[in-house]
């Protein structure tokens, strides 16, 4: 799916891309939006939630773990490893 996601939805920072599927979500609950507008509408919804799963990853693959040293304090920092599920 990553590849089929438009280039102005991969342009969006992940928050920009939550509100817009957040949008989306309640015009279709609200039952709205006509058949046509409605398929146009969750096709766009579907590619910005692959853009938001794909911007969590990215997100994950930075998380650092902090080591505690034997007094408890932190004594660095190494890259987490994340299983790709």
């Amino acid at each position: 799916m990553a590849d089929k996601i438009p280039a102005d939805i991969k342009k969006l920072s992940f928050e920009a891309a939550l509100d817009e599927l957040e949008g989306i979500v309640s015009q279709l609950e609200g039952g709205d939006v006509d058949l046509e507008k409605s398929i146009e509408v969750y096709e766009r919804g579907t590619a910005l939630k692959a853009h938001c799963e794909a911007k969590l990853r990215e997100a994950e693959m930075k998380v650092e773990k902090i080591s505690l040293g034997p007094d408890g304090a932190p004594a660095g920092t190494a890259a987490a490893h994340m299983d790709d599920d």
